[in-house]
């Protein structure tokens, strides 16, 4: 089986880092001493309440699965908008442009390297989340699914800084710009949505009855499924399929003060993970063509 030299070399590297070795122990130590410490209160709980309070492992879950979600988030567009522009300005760029790899083998190894490295993060901490499955609450569909909502929002998020590494010549510069979009694509698309419900209600002139009453009237309309393109709305629906107590946060279609339904809604993670992957695909023909262009 042929595999990517790019690839290949910063696995090689990654492995005999001595700081991946501290990050896995510093990141799963952190991940133990939470679950030690939440099943120390569950046992505290029943020896004086003579009952298991099995949410509190269904909590455990959802905060071990928030925080590798949010390491992925932050972590995917640094990492990856320093792999080509960290090239350029090592001037060892044009010197692999010279050997038989194409632009596409280039950008593609440093895009599976990022991710093998994050993967291996995610997959260090299965254990931890195992030990919901002997408390019960959560199915293997569940966990399956949620690996696939990682899995999208890595590729995603990582495609994003390798665009940004491609177009621009600084890391520095690839670095902020990366944040910048991801940024507008988490942050901005929930903040699109509040601004088309606020400037709604002023224009009906009922803000001040709405505020005062708690009250949403009107909803954000069809800004609302600007959210697909949002990582963090689809790792909600994923983890709210476990609360389906709080419907407020769980049904999508009823975020903002709205009342949509459809296929949309209905089918809204395995969409949003669709359009998140075909947007990657995007972002990653863009730094191809980037550096197709370095080339010339």
């Amino acid at each position: 089986m042929k595999t990517n030299p790019v690839y290949k070399r910063e696995c090689m590297v990654s492995a005999r880092s001595f700081k991946l070795a501290l990050v896995l122990l510093v990141f799963n130590g952190i991940l133990a001493l939470v679950a030690l410490l939440n099943m120390y209160s569950a046992l505290t709980q029943v020896r004086l309440t003579a009952e298991v309070q099995y949410t509190g492992f269904l909590d455990l879950y959802m905060f071990v699965a928030a925080l590798e979600f949010l390491m992925l988030i932050l972590i995917m567009p640094a990492v990856t908008a320093g792999s080509i522009s960290g090239e350029r300005e090592r001037q060892t760029l044009d010197l692999i442009l010279t050997t038989c790899m194409t632009p596409a083998d280039i950008v593609l190894g440093k895009l599976e390297a990022a991710l093998g490295t994050m993967f291996l993060m995610v997959v260090s901490s299965l254990p931890v989340l195992a030990m919901v499955f002997v408390y019960g609450g959560v199915l293997f569909s569940d966990l399956i699914l949620l690996l696939c909502c990682f899995f999208a929002a890595a590729v995603f998020m990582g495609s994003i800084g390798l665009c940004c590494s491609a177009l621009f010549g600084r890391t520095t510069a690839a670095t902020v710009a990366a944040y910048a979009v991801t940024a507008v694509l988490t942050a901005g698309t929930y903040g699109f949505n509040f601004l088309a419900v606020y400037m709604k209600q002023m224009h009906m002139g009922a803000y001040l009855t709405a505020a005062a009453s708690g009250s949403v009237s009107g909803g954000s309309g069809p800004l609302l499924y600007i959210l697909l393109v949002n990582p963090i709305a689809t790792f909600a629906q994923v983890i709210g399929r476990l609360t389906a107590g709080n419907q407020n946060w769980v049904q999508v279609g009823t975020w903002f003060g709205n009342q949509a339904k459809g296929t949309l809604i209905t089918h809204w993670m395995g969409i949003s993970m669709g359009i998140q992957m075909c947007l990657a695909v995007l972002f990653v023909y863009c730094a191809v063509r980037a550096v197709e262009r370095s080339r010339s």
